[in-house]
């Protein structure tokens, strides 16, 4: 089996990137953490990257000021460099242009802290309390030019409990995240998750991961 060549993209301690990069080590699994690279020289991943012998590169955006695009295509060169076939961000804290999304369309994926369409953008635990709802969780999605849009890919949900926080809440949903986050990529790497009229249509998952939290709603 040829594994894919996967570039994950990260910000900070890349607790999404580690979850990736433990379900890569099972040789069965479809794509393999060929790079790691982040916009800031000073994130947390980067070193942990390199102690499972990950290659690892930085595009500092400091010095890109008002250049996002400049910036984005000095993070393509070394993608392409690195023969990367599918991008991964995991807590990648830039907006994105045209450019980098139309560059990687259908090839990249990313994680976010809610079930979309609800609650884009930031806070989304305080947001999902002050809501009211009663399940919230975790979206897996290829990335489209709208911000924490496009097709989805997997969801898990969690129950929202009467006494939660957004700290509790966030560490149940993040709990969620380490898991749908290897199935959708290998989902996607296997070529299982298809697209049709920009909807995700899935396969069998292939592969299984950790088994869900208690009280977790994993899909697909």
């Amino acid at each position: 089996m040829e594994r894919k060549r996967v570039a994950v993209l990260i910000s900070g301690r890349g607790s999404n990137m580690q979850s990736l990069i433990a379900a890569a080590m099972d040789p069965a699994y479809p794509a393999e953490i060929a790079l790691v690279l982040s916009n800031r020289p000073d994130a947390g991943g980067l070193a942990r990257a390199a102690e499972f012998g990950i290659a690892t590169a930085v595009v500092d955006h400091r010095d890109y000021k008002g250049d996002r695009e400049g910036f984005e295509r000095a993070v393509d060169a070394i993608l392409k460099a690195e023969r990367i076939e599918i991008v991964a961000l995991a807590g990648f804290m830039r907006l994105l242009t045209p450019f980098l999304v139309n560059a990687w369309r259908d090839r990249m994926i990313n994680i976010h802290p809610a079930l979309l369409p609800s609650f884009k953008g930031l806070a989304t635990h305080e947001r999902a309390l002050e809501a009211g709802v009663k399940l919230h969780g975790a979206t897996v999605h290829f990335v489209s030019a709208e911000m924490d849009d496009g097709p989805i890919i997997a969801q898990g949900a969690v129950p929202v409990l009467d006494d939660d926080t957004p700290e509790t809440l966030g560490a149940r949903v993040l709990g969620v995240e380490h898991q749908i986050y290897p199935r959708a990529l290998a989902l996607v790497a296997s070529g299982k998750a298809k697209l049709r009229d920009r909807r995700v249509v899935s396969g069998t998952d292939s592969f299984s991961g950790d088994a869900p939290e208690p009280g977790a709603l994993i899909v697909p």
